[in-house]
């Protein structure tokens, strides 16, 4: 089977496996099935999404500009108009120059191996183990023995007048390639897309408004850790408006403008109306898994409630012989899960006595790239309450950190869990520079059921942040 363009493929294939989506999980099974001399048709819809969401318009892309963010307020570059554009368009041409190289990596990797059809076009079942992908250049019809489904998540859009309509209203995908950098920016949903997005833009210099439907900030968080959260967004600049909903958006001579009624602002079950103008609208409402035009009834697979293809442990579908694999089945939306998707499939397909599956699967770590990262892996004190844990509480002020004061990035805090009589550690939350390296360790110890004396009395080097591990645990 060869590689080449969709002009190339002729208009019916049988292989081993078809791969709809070039996503994380897919596009490391598809190299992994054609190294065992498997033949592998991948099918992605979009040739700018080569490599998947990650790559592309997701952690990459998102982390470069973040940086760029860091390093244009640490160089006073954000305090003019001018420097501000400046340096934003600078970010700009450096996020697309790493998207355009790694996208072509990922292709090559895929399309450059013998075994491989990489073919750009929508696919759709038309049985268990038939699809029709629909390119440019004319149907093709894939026969397999094996279907995974890879196409991922799309940004959720709230039925709001205006919102698709009015041009400066984004989601996240179109926010990281604008060529302007808006003065004004108002974001609608403070989950953690949505605060990355605010600390970041805040960096830059813009002045970010944070629109939050609840009253209350980061509701699955620990009080402590929400509230200096909040600080430190507040610092840089963010002002958060809570109770609010946007009703309408629509055009104006000075930009946007956003019709939003404000609950509780006086008396209780109030409710006022706020006028806000801006020169651009993120919507950061969360992502709902992808499975639109895929046909999946033609397969007999079966959704859930939520909208996510629906998998048993092993990640199989209502269907036998499909699979789903990341965001489409409805787990934690990180490309690391992807992998670990790959990891529970090919577990199955290579021969193993006992299979990995999701019930395997222990203490997920999560980073949110704020201006201060806020990383945590296992309980918070919510959830160890909720479970009726014994537990004690560590905490530790990254100001005492000597690399946080060499860094001068002295702000945030550390706090662990730790059960009381095991020395278990039950979680970590670490608001910190450098938490999204340094959680992994913690989640290292978890993993192997270290006790919490073993990062107490570990030996680090030195100045490190991970050493501060050393009297968060002590």
């Amino acid at each position: 089977m060869t590689s080449t363009s969709s002009t190339d493929v002729p208009s019916a294939i049988s292989a081993d496996a078809l791969i709809i989506g070039f996503g994380k999980g897919g596009k490391t099974l598809a190299a992994k099935l054609a190294s065992t001399g498997r033949t592998v048709v991948v099918a992605e819809a979009n040739a700018d999404m080569y490599g998947g969401t990650c790559i592309n318009i997701g952690c990459l892309p998102s982390k470069s500009l973040i940086l760029s963010a860091d390093r244009a307020r640490r160089e006073g570059a954000n305090r003019t108009a001018e420097t501000r554009e400046a340096a934003f368009e600078a970010a700009i041409r450096e996020k697309r120059r790493i998207t355009a190289m790694l996208r072509d990596r990922n292709y090559h990797k895929l399309a450059d191996q013998g075994n491989i059809t990489v073919i750009t076009g929508r696919a759709r079942f038309t049985g268990t183990h038939s699809a029709e992908i629909t390119t440019a250049d004319g149907p093709v019809a894939v026969a397999a023995d094996m279907m995974f489904i890879n196409t991922g998540a799309t940004p959720h859009i709230p039925d709001i007048p205006g919102i698709r309509t009015t041009p400066g209203v984004y989601t996240s995908t179109g926010l990281m390639d604008v060529d302007e950098l808006p003065q004004r920016l108002v974001i609608i949903g403070a989950g953690f897309i949505g605060l990355e997005f605010a600390s970041m833009f805040a960096d830059f210099g813009t002045a970010v408004t944070v629109l939050q439907h609840s009253d209350e900030f980061l509701p699955r968080e620990d009080e402590d850790v929400a509230a200096a959260i909040r600080a430190q967004l507040e610092s840089q600049g963010v002002r958060f408006l809570f109770g609010a909903d946007t009703k309408a958006i629509t055009s104006a001579d000075d930009g946007i403008r956003l019709s939003v009624s404000m609950r509780g602002t006086s008396d209780v079950g109030s409710e006022a109306r706020l006028c806000l103008s801006t020169d651009a609208v993120l919507v950061a409402t969360g992502r709902t898994p992808n499975v639109e035009g895929l046909n999946l009834e033609a397969a007999g697979v079966e959704l859930t409630e939520r909208g996510a293809v629906k998998v048993d442990d092993l990640l199989r579908t209502t269907a036998d012989g499909i699979w789903a694999l990341g965001d489409v089945n409805g787990g934690p939306q990180h490309t690391y899960i992807s992998l670990d998707d790959y990891r529970v499939v090919w577990s199955q397909l290579n021969g193993s006595a006992r299979p990995y599956t999701l019930s395997d699967r222990r203490n997920v770590p999560s980073s949110t790239f704020l201006h201060t990262p806020y990383s945590r892996v296992g309980l918070n004190e919510r959830e160890a309450k909720a479970a009726g844990l014994d537990y004690v509480v560590k905490r530790l002020p990254v100001a005492t950190v000597p690399k946080a004061q060499v860094m001068r990035r002295p702000e945030g805090m550390m706090k662990a869990l730790v059960e009381n009589g095991t020395d278990r550690i039950l979680g970590a939350m670490l608001l910190a520079a450098e938490s999204h390296e340094v959680i992994n360790i913690v989640k290292l110890a978890m993993d192997m059921g270290a006790p919490a004396s073993t990062l107490r009395d570990m030996m680090f080097t030195h100045p490190t942040m991970a050493e501060a591990l050393n009297d968060l645990f002590a």
